[in-house]
């Protein structure tokens, strides 16, 4: 596995354990040309013809008159602009003669073993003997820009990386425009789309559907990718499903305005691009300056939708995900949010403190309302100074306090974010993004701090880590409750203002890197307002993230089946509620909600001091079962049995490890029927020869065992062919959870 360049056919070979992807030169001049991405091949000689280079027109080399239509066809490694190629571009300039046009070509390669970390961005990581890397520099002599594409292949993965730097070596400014981190062309095969749209609190949707002419793209211009789009692609043949057909993913390492777009042209061909969205972004290249793009990682699956998801697990808990939490459980937190809002006192911390260590529960996380004059969410942003009236003694009393009952401690920032009503505004009005002339808007009456500029970043990391060291606290919460708008920078040239949006990424990156420097065992977990900033740059710096505001578990099957069609369960903040639901005002069993929670990181969102005693019960068996249950769930494979948003009546899906010696099945049925038989579920992934005896998960029982035998034993075989029979449950939103073991 690895890279190779075959001279005599130059063409470039990129192996994964199970696919290739194939890369062509031509022609004196050195277009770079898509060959061929899919399935593994062993000898790929006469793969050129694939690009039809000797089909009309055929090369500027060979008929020059037809140079445009040559552009036009050709499938480009990465696309040019202004030249004659009519199709998205990935890269266009403005030159110092206000020129647009730029094609970029071969000039040198470089294959060596490991991977270079991206300056600034978060991005894949391997050593020498996990990862190969190709560095293909192509050249605009007109324009004096060079570019370095970058393509990494994993030994233990089916993905590639890919990225793009650029430098000026002209003695004139160069400014970027557009500058896309991959672009991929190849022939239509009857595809259909994926996208993963949403809103608040119903997050990351699966919209599927054809690809027809034209241009299909799903973008962010709100400084995140957003709840309402996400950067993630998939096309996929139209018959392809969880478990068959040909899939290729697409996912963005970066946590900013995205654009991933597909484009089918008059001749059937379909190009993907994917990068930072080009709207509102500009980049001043001074002479010598460089300028690096985000990580875009491919995955092409021949085993359907599932197997293209469990590349990307693996490669992101293998290759992306640094913390020292990665491959160990992480506390069961409870979170006082949905259970006192702002109306809290270290009284009342320290009771659901109280209550909760006798069940099971490991860390108290202190949520909003803590710090400067914090009464409401209209003020105080900026001011991170414990507030005192609220928390007497201060908070390492507090602390203290907790940690003596044998509980950690978390507590919640929102460092990027500044309220009118505050000390910090007050003193620093023009370190709020803002347009001179113009009011900014409000969202939850807050403005966002500029922290594209140093003196900012430095004064909220100040206050952060007076905190942090000032008791023992173990776990931050870094929210963002509001996207960007109004873009302006006090401390910005005129000619570099259309670097803000980027600019502002690159500061947040920086901070956490920092925090992170700071308190190396610290578990850091993003937010923003709920699943705003769900993305694989932000698991770069916390190994999970908010799945969503909305806690509700019905609504949680289709947030947590999107978000999974990408990321590893165990990235998925995820807590049992109380009911009534907050966000939608459904009640479910407080079983049921703990099964979906322990498909994420497992957590509490409530007031356990006011639970029933039963419920205060199963809370003790859910704890339990957490810790039996979660290296399973956290590090094992996984499987989509059925869709809730397919079928509107069930959701089941499916955890293997590893070795396949064990499984746990996560059912819901979410709506009862009359006068229907058992239903049968045709399992996944487990080993055929091997014989597993069933259990089911007890939560009701009494005892120390969660788990009651059903005395049932089933071959891999028939299990995955047959399947296995579930009654049906009596009522709405009830749920079993089964586990199979080779005991």
């Amino acid at each position: 596995m690895g890279i190779l360049y075959m001279e005599e056919e130059k063409l470039f070979k990129l192996d994964t354990p199970r696919t290739t992807y194939c890369i062509g030169l031509i022609d004196r001049e050195g277009f770079l040309g898509h060959v061929y991405y899919g399935r593994k091949i062993e000898n790929v000689q006469g793969a050129s013809a694939l690009m039809r280079v000797y089909e009309h027109p055929m090369t500027p080399e060979t008929n020059a008159r037809d140079r445009l239509s040559f552009l036009d066809n050709f499938p480009a490694e990465y696309s040019a602009h202004g030249v004659g190629d009519y199709r998205e571009s990935s890269v266009r300039v403005r030159s110092a003669l206000g020129h647009s046009a730029v094609l970029l070509t071969y000039e040198s390669h470089e294959i060596y073993r490991g991977k270079e970390s991206l300056a600034g961005l978060p991005a894949t990581f391997g050593g020498e003997n996990e990862v190969t890397t190709l560095s293909v520099t192509c050249r605009d002599r007109a324009l004096g820009l060079r570019a370095v594409l970058s393509y990494s292949v994993f030994e233990d993965t089916d993905a590639i990386a890919r990225s793009v730097r650029f430098f000026n070596d002209s003695d004139q400014p160069v400014f970027l425009e557009k500058a896309m981190s991959a672009c991929l062309d190849m022939d239509d095969r009857d595809f259909d789309m994926i996208t993963l749209h949403g809103s608040w609190a119903r997050e990351r949707r699966m919209d599927r559907r054809r690809v027809s002419h034209g241009k299909h793209a799903v973008s962010s211009l709100r400084g995140e990718p957003g709840h309402q789009e996400h950067p993630f692609l998939a096309l996929l043949e139209h018959t392809a499903t969880q478990t068959r057909g040909d899939v290729y993913g697409f996912s963005f390492v970066y946590s900013g305005n995205f654009r991933m777009q597909t484009e089918k042209n008059q001749f059937d061909s379909v190009r993907v691009t994917v990068g930072i969205e080009p709207e509102d972004f500009s980049w001043k290249l001074a002479p010598g300056e460089s300028f690096q793009t985000p990580e875009a990682i491919l995955v092409f699956s021949g085993e359907g939708l599932g197997g293209m998801s469990r590349a990307y697990h693996d490669l992101y808990r293998k290759h992306l995900i640094r913390s020292p939490y990665r491959n160990k459980k992480r506390p069961i937190l409870i979170n006082n949010w949905e259970a006192t809002y702002f109306d809290f006192d270290e009284e009342k911390l320290l009771d659901i403190a109280r209550e909760a260590a006798g069940l099971g529960i490991e860390m108290l996380v202190m949520d909003d309302g803590w710090f400067g004059n914090r009464f409401d969410d209209n003020r105080a942003l900026g001011d991170w100074q414990v507030n005192e009236e609220k928390l007497k003694g201060g908070l390492k009393k507090l602390v203290d306090g907790v940690n003596a009952l044998g509980m950690e401690f978390g507590i919640w920032f929102e460092p990027e974010m500044v309220s009118p009503d505050s000390n910090l505004y007050r003193e620093h009005p023009d370190w709020a993004i803002a347009v001179p002339g113009r009011t900014p808007g409000l969202a939850r009456n807050q403005y966002v701090l500029d922290i594209s500029r140093r003196e900012v970043r430095e004064c909220i990391l100040e206050q952060m880590f007076a905190v942090l060291h000032s008791a023992n606290i173990k776990y931050v919460k870094w929210d963002m409750n509001r996207p960007l708008s109004d873009l302006g920078s006090a401390a910005a040239e005129a000619d570099r203002q259309g670097e803000l949006y980027h600019r502002y990424v690159l500061g947040m990156y920086e901070m956490q890197e920092r925090l992170l420097a700071e308190f190396p065992e610290l578990l850091l977990e993003n937010c923003s307002g709920g699943g705003a900033r769900f993305d694989p740059g932000m698991l770069y710096y916390s190994p999970q993230i908010w799945c969503s505001d909305d806690t509700d578990a019905i609504e949680r099957l289709a947030i947590q089946e999107g978000t999974a069609l990408v990321y590893p369960l165990s990235a998925m903040g995820a807590h049992v509620s109380v009911c009534p639901n907050h966000a939608v005002g459904r009640n479910t069993p407080f079983e049921t909600r703990g099964f979906v929670a322990l498909a994420g990181t497992f957590g509490y969102e409530l007031d356990v001091t006011g639970l029933s005693k039963e419920d205060k019960a199963m809370v003790g068996r859910q704890t339990a079962m957490y810790h039996k249950f979660n290296d399973l769930v956290r590090e094992g494979d996984y499987y989509r049995i059925a869709s809730y948003g397919d079928n509107h009546l069930y959701d089941c899906f499916q955890v293997v490890s590893k070795d396949k010696k064990e499984s746990l099945v996560f059912y819901v049925q979410v709506l009862g029927e009359p006068s229907r038989h058992s239903r049968i579920l045709r399992l996944q992934g487990l080993c055929g020869d091997a014989i597993y005896h069933l259990y089911e998960a007890d939560m009701q029982g009494e005892g120390r065992s969660i788990v009651k035998d059903t005395d049932r034993e089933y071959s891999g075989q028939l299990l995955e062919n047959g399947g296995i029979i579930l009654e049906r449950l009596w009522g709405d939103f009830r749920a079993k959870l089964i586990w199979l073991t080779q005991d």
